[in-house]
C-alpha cells in the first residue's frame, strides 16, 4: 500500500473532522447538549459547565468516511490479489468499523441520558457491561469466522495456549482497555492527543503485519482525532463525550485484536491502561483501609487514598500541573511506548 494513500486518508480525515465542528458545535449548543460537572471533580473544572458534549461525532464521521473512500481507492488503483484474500481483508476492516460504531452507540446512550437529565450520570455500570459484553463477544465470533481461530496468548517472548479460556479472558481485556480509553478523557485534549499517537503506532504495526486494510482505519482515526483537537485543546470548545471516547476505545481494541499480539496492545495502550489501573488501585486501597478503620473504631467511610484524585491525570492536576502540561507529558509517554512497540514488532514478529 503506497504511503501517499495513507497520508491522504489521514489528512482528509483531519480536515473533515475540523470542518464538521463548524456546524456541530453551534448545533449542540442550540439543543443544550452540554456537560454537567460533578462536585467531586477539581473545583476549576466548574468553568467547563455547559461545554457541548458529543463532539466525538467529528472524528467518527471523518474516520468512517475516509476509511471507506481510502479502501475503495486501494482496491481500484493498487490492489491485485486473490479475491478470497481481498474479501477477508475487507471484512476485517468492516468488523473494526462496526465494532467501534457499536461501542460509540453505547456511549451515545450514556451521553443522551446525561444531556436530558442534566446530570453527570448516564447508563449504570451494569447496563454498560452487559452491552459491552455482547459487542465484544460478537467481534470475537467475527474474528473466528474470518480465520483467527488461535487461542494463543501472544506476549511475543512468552506464548501459551489458553484454550477455551481465551475467549472470556479476551472479552474482559477488551472491556477493560476500551473503558480505560474512556477514563483518559478527563482533561482538555488528553484523550485525543494520546489516541493520535497510539493509532499511528498501530497503523505502522498493521503495515508490518500486512494488515493493510485495517491500517487505513487506524490512520483515519488518528487523522480524525487530530482534526477534533482543533476544538478540544484547552480551553475546549467541545468535549468528545462518551460517544467519542467509547468509539476510540472500540477502535483501539479492535485494531489491536486484529494483530493478535497482546503484548503490543499493552505497550501501545500503556497510558490508557495506567489511567484505569490508577482508579482500581485508588478504590481498592480506600476500601481496604476503610474496612480496617471500621474494625478499629466503628466509623464508616474513613479510608485512605494513594493519589490525590483518580484517574491519575487528576492527581497531576491536584499537584499543580496545567492541563497543557499533562497533555504533553502523557503524549510523550504514549510516543515512547509507541516507538518501542513498533521497534519490537519490526525486529521480532
Amino acid at each position: 500500500m503506497p504511503l501517499s494513500l495513507r497520508i491522504g486518508v489521514s489528512v482528509a480525515s483531519a480536515v473533515i473532522a475540523a470542518v464538521t465542528g463548524l456546524a456541530l458545535i453551534p448545533y449542540l449548543k442550540k439543543i443544550h447538549f452540554g456537560q454537567t460537572i460533578l462536585e467531586i471533580g477539581p473545583a476549576w473544572h466548574k468553568d467547563k459547565q455547559g461545554t457541548p458534549i458529543m463532539g466525538g461525532f467529528m472524528f467518527i464521521i471523518a474516520s468512517l468516511v475516509t476509511s471507506a473512500v481510502g479502501y475503495t481507492c486501494y482496491r481500484h488503483f493498487y490492489f491485485d490479489v486473490d479475491s478470497s484474500i481481498a474479501l477477508n481483508g475487507m471484512l476485517r476492516l468492516v468488523s473494526c468499523m462496526l465494532f467501534s460504531v457499536l461501542f460509540s452507540a453505547i456511549g451515545f446512550a450514556d451521553d443522551y441520558i446525561k444531556a436530558i437529565k442534566k446530570q453527570n450520570l448516564g447508563l449504570n455500570a451494569k447496563q454498560k457491561m452487559i452491552f459491552q459484553f455482547i459487542v465484544c463477544s460478537a467481534f470475537l465470533a467475527a474474528m473466528h469466522f474470518l480465520g483467527d481461530t488461535s487461542t494463543e496468548i501472544n506476549l511475543m517472548f512468552l506464548r501459551f495456549d489458553a484454550g477455551w479460556f481465551y475467549y472470556p479472558l479476551m472479552i474482559l481485556v477488551m472491556i477493560y482497555v476500551s473503558n480505560a480509553v474512556n477514563l483518559t478523557d478527563g482533561v482538555d485534549g488528553l484523550c485525543g492527543s494520546v489516541t493520535v499517537i497510539t493509532m499511528l503506532a498501530l497503523t505502522t504495526i498493521c503495515m508490518i503485519l500486512s494488515q493493510y486494510e485495517v491500517s487505513l482505519f487506524a490512520i483515519a482515526v488518528a487523522g480524525g482525532c487530530l482534526g477534533f483537537l482543533v476544538w478540544n485543546f484547552h480551553p475546549a470548545k467541545c468535549f468528545m463525550g462518551d460517544t467519542g471516547s467509547m468509539y476510540l476505545g472500540g477502535a483501539f481494541v479492535a485494531v489491536s485484536m486484529i494483530t493478535h499480539n497482546h503484548l503490543l496492545m499493552i505497550l501501545v495502550g500503556i497510558v490508557y491502561i495506567l489511567e484505569a489501573l490508577s482508579v482500581v488501585i485508588q478504590v481498592s486501597y480506600f476500601k481496604i483501609t476503610a474496612h480496617q478503620h471500621y474494625k478499629k473504631t466503628g466509623e464508616k467511610g474513613k479510608g485512605k487514598r494513594i493519589f490525590k484524585m483518580s484517574p491519575i491525570h487528576h492527581h497531576f492536576e491536584m499537584c499543580g500541573y496545567s492541563e497543557y502540561k499533562i497533555v504533553v507529558l502523557f503524549s510523550a509517554a504514549a510516543l515512547a511506548a509507541g516507538i518501542l512497540s513498533v521497534v519490537i514488532c519490526y525486529n521480532f514478529v
